[in-house]
């Protein structure tokens, strides 16, 4: 079973990367954006043939997602969150029909037509498209990329063989969470976002535990108070955009889970 947002890569083809955008169900297909490819757009795969090459052995999942944008972790400078404001207003709008988007004849029309009324050159839409599908569909994904400022509060560097934070009870040390393992927190609470209509930190927990750490000794698995800590401090970065009320989720997604939406018009 396939959810939006996995990460596959084929085995024997090194960084042949593939983003599972949306999964029509109704067509039996999942569309699919081919990661690290500067002209990729969205390629429609069959869902049986994806499952097939998944037991297979000829692509497998990836436990975090490489490309993913992460929250950001200091004040984003405001010239930035206009620019990513105004990419995530063009987004949003070109997603109101997925199945015509990813269309390249329907895709083209919807894109002029924005174009003309908003001003924006064409090839400035598929770029914001681009970024928006590379870097895992959220609104971060939009953010320009900019320099670390050192701001107090920075999370501190992963030592190898020291654990931060207090020691746990018990026998088990435990693992640093460092970048990589924050990366499966937060893959592990969109995974779990995206099949349950009410959000449990607990129950996200033990389900990742499940897909990402089984037959681990327990030495080496996160605590739950890892977990929670570190979804409450991404949630926690600061707004990219200010919103005056909810962001409107895309259609056939779950409203996303974080507090640093981009603003609406």
């Amino acid at each position: 079973m396939f959810t939006q947002n996995d990460v596959l890569e084929y085995t024997g083809m090194q960084g042949h990367m593939i983003r599972v955008l949306w999964i029509d169900r109704s067509q039996a297909l999942a569309w699919t954006y081919r990661l690290g490819s500067h002209s990729a757009l969205p390629e429609p795969v069959l869902l049986h043939e994806l499952e097939e090459a998944l037991r297979a052995g000829g692509v497998r999942r990836l436990l975090v997602d490489p490309f993913a944008a992460a929250p950001p972790q200091e004040p984003v400078p405001q010239g930035y969150l206009a620019l990513q404001a105004k990419a995530w207003s063009a987004v949003r709008a070109l997603h109101a029909d997925r199945q015509a988007l990813y269309q390249p004849r329907e895709r083209a029309i919807l894109m002029a037509g924005y174009a003309a009324t908003h001003g924006i050159s064409k090839s400035s839409i598929l770029r914001y498209l681009r970024r928006y599908w590379e870097r895992g569909q959220t609104p971060d994904a939009l953010l320009p990329d900019y320099g670390n400022s050192g701001a107090p509060g920075r999370t501190r560097a992963v030592t190898a063989g020291i654990k931060r934070g207090r020691p746990r009870k018990g026998e088990a040390t435990g693992t640093n969470a460092d970048e990589r393992m924050r990366a499966i927190f937060r893959a592990a609470a969109a995974r779990y976002a995206a099949s349950h209509d009410d959000f449990s930190r607990r129950a996200a927990y033990r389900q990742m535990l499940g897909d990402f750490f089984q037959g681990q000794d327990a030495g080496g698995l996160p605590s739950f108070g890892q977990f929670n800590y570190w979804l409450e401090r991404d949630a926690a970065a600061p707004p990219a955009v200010t919103l005056t009320r909810p962001c409107a989720p895309l259609p056939g997604r779950a409203a996303p889970r974080f507090a640093h939406h981009a603003a609406m018009p």
